[in-house]
């Protein structure tokens, strides 16, 4: 696994488009939250707690229930999301650089996190989810290999692709299928980097653009939990 891994990292050139899709979506992203905080606060008089990396949703969007399958072949939805502060991302493991950049940060940020929050009955304060998109190669056996090369600990779903667009659409992340491109791999899928942060109610509540930094994305989640209101 580690060595299918390194190869995929060796195929950055042809990832360039797919780099430029992911920071236009980002920017966009990111100018229509600072968009609504600035709004928040001009209607609230109050201000969200100032984050170092991430942007906060002026106020939590709810999501619609979900039917995926996990890592382990169970079922996943909104109710595996409940009761957890949830760290999300999506992509696919045949991804030469962006994802295991993304599940390496995640892995750090989940050991900065238990700095501040030791693990209770060794579970972390957080769970850190990876939703793959390319549901044709992506088994949830091979899913369980991958999330679990990078920590024990972390969760993998996917569905078809009904299941995956309309779940993508609510998160508000983008993805694509890009055929034709000179990759052993036959095919690559174009997605949005953004790591995704959703409330013990399942609620969208910030969004981390790339790039991204573990220790200061750690000390946003810390003002967020410890701001947070049901």
């Amino acid at each position: 696994m580690t060595a299918e891994i390194d190869a995929n990292k060796a195929q950055t050139g042809a990832r360039r488009a797919v780099l430029l899709f992911v920071l236009i979506a980002g920017a966009a992203v990111a100018a229509g939250l600072w968009f609504g905080v600035a709004t928040f606060r001009g209607l609230s008089g109050s201000a969200p707690p100032q984050l170092q990396a991430g942007t906060l949703l002026p106020q939590p969007r709810p999501l619609a229930d979900f039917s995926l399958t996990d890592q382990d072949g169970r079922p996943f939805s909104l109710a595996n999301l409940r009761g957890h502060w949830t760290f999300l991302a999506i992509g696919y493991t045949s991804c030469p650089d962006i994802c295991p950049m993304t599940l390496a940060t995640l892995d750090a940020l989940e050991g900065a996190i238990a700095k501040e929050y030791p693990r209770e009955g060794g579970q972390s304060h957080a769970q850190f989810l990876f939703i793959s998109v390319d549901p044709e190669r992506d088994t949830p056996e091979r899913l369980a290999q991958y999330v679990r090369y990078f920590n024990p600990d972390f969760l993998g779903a996917t569905g078809d692709d009904a299941q995956l667009r309309a779940l993508a659409a609510q998160l508000g992340v983008l993805y694509a299928r890009v055929d034709g491109q000179d990759t052993a791999m036959g095919y690559l899928m174009d997605h949005s980097a953004s790591i995704l942060l959703l409330d013990p109610q399942g609620r969208l509540s910030a969004i981390f653009s790339a790039p991204h930094d573990a220790d200061r994305m750690a000390a946003d989640f810390i003002s967020i939990a410890a701001n947070h209101q049901t």
